[in-house]
């Protein structure tokens, strides 16, 4: 349920700081803001205009036989409907305006404000939570903008302006009208008390409904090889009836309200009727007030009955905001310093002295660790799962930052180097790797301007991948799919592998990059990845040491410590870590045929990877 926490919470259904925050957003639209307040209040004086001249036609046009005063007052309330219609359309347009321009702001702010936190920020936090934040939360903060401060206006104005016509038009009369007032409140107050409560269920069901859904189409794979669909429905239905019952719950709420307000509206109208008309029996008002009451108290309770409605977004907003607003005030774990400066092409010397790294707060990762590699060498980190060799690669990029030590890359302590200018000059091939929704060639580039199409095809047939990608139907332009599902395992790591040479880095790291693609195709890509170190300082984390065997140095990590260090032949000449780790895989494979291999060289997991 933890999850789930920040969906239950609804606030205040109007919190003065947070307003405060909202308001800066119009500050750049402020003047069409102030216009759509202005027609907001120009359009909540010509409703309630209608019935004073109403009055005014009966009681001084009909009743007195006065044609001129009439034609004059159906003229005036004619061209006060038409300025209201013209007045509503502007209205309408500038707030949607506005709201819609508003909501770019704050979600390209939201957006931005994600790429700049930190990993250890997105180990905390699901995606599907920070998904809700950019779509659901923002979305409701539109409704806010684009149809809840401003029309909010309306209704105020509205209700203001009645109350002022009707006093003008006869005060016991409207003191009779207003009696009824008291029983509106409460019904308003117990519909906003039990529609709060079923709007938090309806919260708290559509994220289980959304976590649910993304938990379950990622791990399809699963759900279908165990056959487990039949429980997994079942599982969803019960989730979703909880939902629609939450919905029904509100629903409920609604229709009992609405009901309730047009009654109270028609006990007004009763009071007027009987007061009004007793007092027109006796000569006291005329004809006209008594009909221009009755339109005034149909007129009044609508704008009550919005603001109930307003009340909903307001409640809304207010609770989306703070949630909007905690991932805005969450500082990035890792930031650059005041005088971070840029460097332009490192020479690739990288060090560790003395490094403590933990992810929590005492359970330390990597323990005392230093190793220094000089430029265009190549080292390769192994050790068991959990020894902290991927940690290395996370901090030499600085996607996290140490607790003691120090790291230099040129001699210069990485935190006093602007993180853009430092991943720059570092490319990294991953064991998992992430393709975009897109064409081959954005994914080798990445967008990259500097990047031209003849870089594109050198970087890939350095590489071994070209060939593939001619053969396909579009060449570089074949859309990929989304994270790449049209191309195989061994496929994508190709991809990759041309990714980072086309970025010319000059620190390159591959972290068990080899591990996802059969024997034959690791066969194909280690002429590539030789020339692709050279030249380079490189980086190569390995479980597959027959992969590493050409790098001059290889570094054996074990519970965050180095503990053994020096080419494969040295390593195994000590009958220590390293050792016990090449005789392990070499009993695993040995008696193994190579797996056979597709007519494009490449294969994935089912097809033999291991």
């Amino acid at each position: 349920m933890d999850q789930f926490h920040d969906e239950e919470i609804l606030g205040k259904a109007y919190d003065s700081r947070l307003m405060r925050r909202l308001i800066r957003y119009l500050r750049p639209y402020r003047r069409h803001a102030f216009l759509a307040i202005a027609l907001n209040i120009a359009i909540a004086a010509l409703g309630p205009l209608r019935p004073y001249l109403t009055k005014i036609a009966i009681d001084s046009g009909i009743a007195k036989r006065d044609g001129h005063t009439l034609l004059l007052t159906v003229l005036g309330i004619a061209g006060a409907m038409l300025f209201q219609a013209a007045a509503q359309f502007f209205n309408a347009y500038y707030t949607q305006w506005i709201g819609q321009r508003v909501i770019l702001d704050m979600r390209m702010q939201v957006f931005e404000h994600i790429h700049r936190l930190s990993l250890r920020f997105f180990d905390r936090n699901p995606v599907g939570r920070l998904v809700t934040r950019v779509t659901n939360d923002i979305e409701a903060l539109n409704d806010l903008f684009s149809s809840g401060i401003v029309m909010v206006f309306t209704d105020i104005f509205t209700i203001i302006w009645i109350l002022t016509f009707m006093g003008i038009i006869n005060l016991p009369l409207t003191l009779v009208t207003l009696s009824v007032v008291p029983f509106l409140f409460y019904a308003t107050f117990l519909f906003r008390q039990k529609v709060r409560e079923s709007y938090r269920q309806i919260r708290i069901l559509i994220a289980r409904i959304n976590a649910f859904m993304q938990e379950h189409i990622t791990g399809m794979p699963v759900v279908q090889l165990f056959t487990q669909e039949k429980k997994v429905f079942d599982s969803f239905e019960d989730v979703n009836a909880a939902h629609r019952d939450a919905n029904i719950s509100s629903v409920f709420y609604y229709a009992v309200f609405y009901p309730s307000v047009d009654l109270i509206s028609a006990i007004a109208a009763g009071l007027i009727i009987w007061y009004g008309g007793g007092r027109a029996l006796e000569g006291a008002i005329t004809v006209g007030v008594l009909i221009s009451f009755l339109q005034y108290t149909e007129m009044f309770f609508r704008p009550i009955r919005d603001l109930s409605d307003k009340y909903n977004i307001m409640q809304t907003a207010m609770a989306s905001s703070e949630r909007v607003f905690k991932l805005l005030d969450t500082p990035p774990a890792v930031v650059d310093g005041r005088n971070a400066i840029e460097v332009a092409k490192p020479r690739g010397r990288v060090e560790f002295r003395n490094v403590w790294f933990a992810y929590g707060d005492d359970e330390w990762v990597l323990k005392n660790v230093s190793f220094t590699i000089e430029p265009g060498e190549s080292v390769a980190l192994v050790g068991h799962t959990g020894a902290g060799k991927s940690s290395i690669v996370n901090l030499l990029e600085r996607f996290y930052d140490i607790q003691r030590g120090e790291i230099f890359v040129d001699g210069t302590e990485i935190r006093s180097i602007s993180q853009e200018s430092l991943r720059k000059n570092i490319a990294v091939v991953m064991q998992d790797v992430f393709l975009f929704s897109g064409d081959i060639g954005f994914n080798i580039s990445l967008g990259d301007g500097g990047i031209d199409e003849s870089r594109i095809r050198r970087a890939s047939e350095m590489v071994g991948v070209h060939e593939f990608i001619a053969s396909l139907e579009r060449g570089y332009t074949q859309p990929v799919g989304e994270r790449g599902s049209s191309l195989s395992t061994g496929q994508k790591q190709l991809v990759s592998f041309a990714r980072a040479l086309a970025h010319n880095p000059s620190i390159l790291i591959l972290d068990e990059a080899t591990s996802s693609v059969d024997t034959e195709t690791e066969l194909r890509i280690q002429c590539a990845i030789e020339t692709l170190l050279q030249g380079r300082t490189s980086i190569v984390v390995a479980h597959r040491l027959s992969t590493i065997q050409h790098v001059d140095r290889i570094i054996v990590l074990h519970k965050g410590e180095i503990r053994e260090m020096g080419t494969h032949q040295e390593l195994l000449a000590l009958n220590g870590i390293y050792r016990k780790l090449y005789d392990l895989q070499y009993k695993e494979r040995r008696g193994k045929a190579a797996p056979p291999i597709g007519r494009d060289g490449l294969r994935d997991r089912r097809d033999g990877d291991s």
